[in-house]
């Protein structure tokens, strides 16, 4: 299977938790920590992005994160194309700043 921008996906979870009791503040800090553990980054505080090498991947992670779903707040799941994703636009400020490079696919035979 060949790689290209078109194949290679990025999946984004955006989420907006209760965090009033202490209870709630503990399961949306175990959702972060459970999203940390599969491999997402932090985009901002409450969005998290993955690389995935294919569609089948990101299915994949999509399952895991629907299992590990907090009981409560409202969870976004997003999935682009690698070329898409080349499209962003980051801002810190009033300078851009440049997208960081796709990760490189190990691939184990």
């Amino acid at each position: 299977m060949e790689l290209n921008a078109y194949r290679i996906m990025w999946l984004f979870v955006f989420f907006d938790l209760p965090t009033e009791t202490q209870k709630q503040r503990k399961n949306a800090s175990l959702f972060r920590k459970q999203l940390l553990k599969d491999g997402f980054a932090m985009m901002q505080f409450s969005v998290y992005l993955r690389h995935c090498a294919s569609s089948e991947s990101a299915d994949a992670h999509e399952r895991r994160v629907k299992v590990f779903l907090p009981v409560e707040g409202k969870i976004s799941i997003l999935r682009i194309t690698d070329k898409q994703y080349g499209n962003i636009m980051n801002y810190w400020g009033k300078a851009i700043v440049s997208n960081e490079p796709t990760p490189v696919q190990l691939e184990l035979f």
